[in-house]
């Protein structure tokens, strides 16, 4: 009973912590944003998809669009392994590809009513992950199948308060779901590795807000604020694992699970200047408040006190960007921007089913417009992740060291059609 119990917390706690790990916080809702790194995205206002980052700048858009983007993902992370208590040949731990590719879509309209007052929307994600390991991975209790996939529709509305300030508000629907299979590994039970310990599927609907402000001093330089509420997700699921009935398994049988959580709120403040006809600059500073992320409660049915507890102490994390745009040709914008993107989690915290560490990004971008109906927009960005070394113990007791490291190349393409 002991250790049904505790693999039922634990896959539940898996799923938590890693759908709020600060390396998937999601930042990816427009190739014209990606081509700067996102510097200045709460300013800027290139096209409908500013929803995203603040409803105040739908103000700067004068004629109805719609936009639509496909961002890509392809991931390299790695784990060696660096010790084992059970005495496991650690070079087994080693996995040169956890993360597999992934695609996101967004997509988003911009309606002006007048002057002042304007409707938009959107659909986007701002967290998601994926890792997969092998199922007879020997240290397999702490990561096998992790996946969460959340998608935020938005109604956000704003209005021209003077010429110089614009007001903006939204309201948002965050639909999340997440599945997590964890397999028992090498332990001293001497059942196959790839025997599933856990696996659990669940989802929640929830809502939130955010809003937003703009601030001219002319037609060469503003200022951009923007914050997006927390989320409050109670993540309900079907739980089941194949082990013994001596050792915890249910005999086919599914057990209800759930975990309340909590997605942090942001805040981004962004600039833009215009220094020349052709040549701008932007940034951004976007905080996150991950320190209210301090501990997991997982509770099962039938059971009124939580089954398992666990600290995290998660600091606030913030991402800094600078980029430049550039009008090369009537019809051509170039875009480049670097940012120092913080992570949240310290060496006492770190999981190797989702490794996470401080990054830098690097990007390009560039916009066509060969009217002033058609816009579309590329980009490409490279992550570069430190490298970080950390231990992570068991449900059995057994502690097992890692080396992880992980980068990313990222590309997007946009198209924007004003009526």
């Amino acid at each position: 009973m002991l250790i049904r119990k505790t693999l039922i917390a634990s896959s539940l706690m898996m799923v938590c912590a890693n759908a709020t790990a600060g390396a998937f916080q999601l930042n990816e809702h427009s190739a014209s944003g990606l081509g700067r790194a996102f510097a200045g995205d709460a300013a800027i206002a290139d096209d409908a998809s500013i929803v995203a980052r603040n409803p105040a700048g739908m103000s700067k858009i004068k004629d109805a669009q719609i936009s639509g983007v496909v961002s890509y993902i392809a991931p390299d992370v790695s784990v060696s392994g660096l010790s084992a208590s059970n005495g496991s040949d650690i070079t087994s731990l080693n996995d040169n590809s956890i993360a597999p590719s992934a695609v996101i879509p967004a997509g988003y309209f911009v309606l002006p009513i007048d002057e002042r007052l304007t409707f938009g929307g959107g659909a986007f994600s701002n967290y998601g992950l994926s890792t997969e390991l092998n199922d007879d991975y020997n240290a397999g209790q702490l990561a096998g199948e992790t996946s969460l996939t959340t998608v935020n529709f938005n109604l956000s509305a704003a209005y021209k308060v003077t010429e110089k300030l614009s007001m903006g508000a939204g309201l948002n629907l965050v639909y999340a779901d997440a599945n997590l299979v964890r397999h028992f590994g090498e332990t001293a039970f001497n059942l196959p590795n790839e025997l599933e310990a856990a696996n659990l599927e669940g989802d929640d609907i929830s809502f939130g807000w955010n809003i937003g402000a703009l601030y001219e001093l002319n037609h060469d330089h503003r200022f951009g604020l923007s914050y997006r509420s927390q989320v409050e997700l109670d993540l309900e699921g079907d739980y089941s694992n194949q082990l013994p009935t001596m050792i915890g398994g249910l005999q086919g049988k599914v057990l209800p699970g759930e975990l309340a959580i909590t997605l942090p709120d942001i805040a981004e403040f962004s600039g833009y200047h215009a220094l020349t006809p052709a040549l701008a600059i932007h940034y951004s500073v976007q905080w996150t408040d991950w320190s209210d992320f301090q501990e997991l409660a997982a509770y099962v049915e039938g059971k009124e006190d939580a089954v398992f507890t666990k600290t995290e102490d998660f600091s606030d994390a913030y991402r800094v960007s600078l980029g430049a745009s550039y009008q090369l040709t009537p019809t051509v914008m170039i875009r480049a921007g670097i940012a120092n993107d913080a992570t949240p989690t310290n060496s006492a915290h770190k999981s190797i089913s989702i490794p996470d560490s401080d990054r830098i990004w690097y990007s390009t971008g560039l916009s066509y417009s060969p009217n002033k109906q058609h816009k579309i927009d590329f980009a490409v960005t490279f992550i570069d992740g430190e490298s970080v070394s950390f231990e992570e113990r068991d449900d059995l007791g057994q502690t097992w060291g890692f080396e992880s490291h992980g980068d990313a190349s990222l590309a997007a393409v946009q198209y924007s059609y004003t009526f």
